[in-house]
């Protein structure tokens, strides 16, 4: 086991060092490309069943057969979902609640960067949308599923270095930039929503008695299709064009912070995994700090009203139980 504070062994983990995860089930969203595939694969190799969320489901199918022609022992299932449309985000839920008794790690990996603005289906900036509001459904509708799994189920939320950005705040007077827009402004709104989230549930589950872990993760800076495919204008250059090829780790070590918070038995809720290199870009995955306005407690009670009203998720808290046993 790691020890909770030495960075030094934490550098040397990597996806070889995952606990066997024969017999759990795991949902990653966002599977079919960069920290989703990635994190797919590195639990499919250690005998999970691995669900792949996706939007594109011909992708994911054609990701799933790449991985099995590599693995041929690998469970895979491939599901439509579309974080950006709420009655997408039930449907899925709906299904799995028809298939799967319980659930072992979700990991709210999928998003979107700083594309032009845009609204979802049910009229919110897409960002926001997809990168928050659809995760904090997912999460809420599947509360029950992770619940059932017992003692060692997980809720992973994938924020950003970005969230400490200093300008990074939550306009709740204007969440989905109707009066003023910011491409990259309502991305780092949207991860630091993440990171108020996932700090905002860790502190509901424990009050209540639960089990369940709610742990964040960032990748650091990887190179991902995210930079290539969602900023435009100077930005696209700045990250994909420019920044990808020098300063970038692989989706393969970006992902490794978001399969530590999955796996690892040293895990606690509450805890926020990334990269232990300069400015947290780069390196191998240990614990890191909360930017202050994500744990700042009216904050917290804001988001989550507001995400409350604007998704009509209404989280079931109860106490875990075990999986009975035949």
């Amino acid at each position: 086991m790691t020890p909770r504070n030495d960075k030094s062994a934490q550098q040397q983990w990597t996806a070889a060092r995952i606990p066997d995860q024969r017999g759990r089930v795991c949902v990653v969203t966002g599977a079919s490309s960069g920290l989703g595939l990635a994190t797919t694969r590195a639990l499919a190799r250690r005998g999970a069943h691995v669900i792949l969320a996706v939007r594109d489901e011909e992708k994911g199918r054609r990701v799933a057969a790449g991985i099995t022609a590599e693995q041929p022992d690998a469970r895979l299932e491939v599901c439509r979902l579309d974080l950006a449309d709420l009655d997408s985000v039930r449907a899925f839920s709906d299904r799995l609640h028809a298939d799967r008794p319980h659930l072992d790690v979700l990991v709210n990996n999928a998003g979107v960067m700083a594309p032009p603005r845009t609204l979802s289906a049910q009229g919110y900036e897409l960002q926001f949308a997809c990168n928050h509001l659809g995760h904090f459904a997912l999460t809420g509708l599947l509360l029950d599923l992770l619940t059932a799994s017992g003692a060692d189920s997980r809720v992973v939320t994938v924020s950003s270095v970005n969230h400490r950005n200093r300008k990074a705040r939550i306009d709740f007077d204007d969440l989905h930039g109707a009066r003023t827009y910011s491409a990259m402004g309502a991305y780092n709104q949207s991860k630091l929503a993440n990171a108020v989230f996932g700090h905002s549930l860790h502190q509901r589950l424990t009050r209540t008695g639960s089990a369940v872990r709610s742990v964040l993760a960032h990748p650091g800076y990887a190179a991902t299709n995210l930079q290539l495919n969602g900023p435009v204008g100077l930005w696209r250059v700045v990250f994909g064009r420019i920044g990808n090829p020098l300063l970038a780790q692989s989706p393969e070590r970006g992902a490794l912070p978001q399969l530590y918070a999955a796996t690892a038995p040293d895990v606690s809720g509450g805890d926020f995994i990334g990269p232990d290199g300069m400015a947290e870009l780069r390196g191998g995955p240990t614990r890191v700090e909360l930017a202050p306005a994500a744990s700042d407690a009216e904050t917290g009670r804001r988001l989550w009203e507001i995400s409350e009203r604007l998704t009509d998720v209404r989280f079931p808290f109860t106490p875990s139980r075990a999986v009975p046993t035949a």
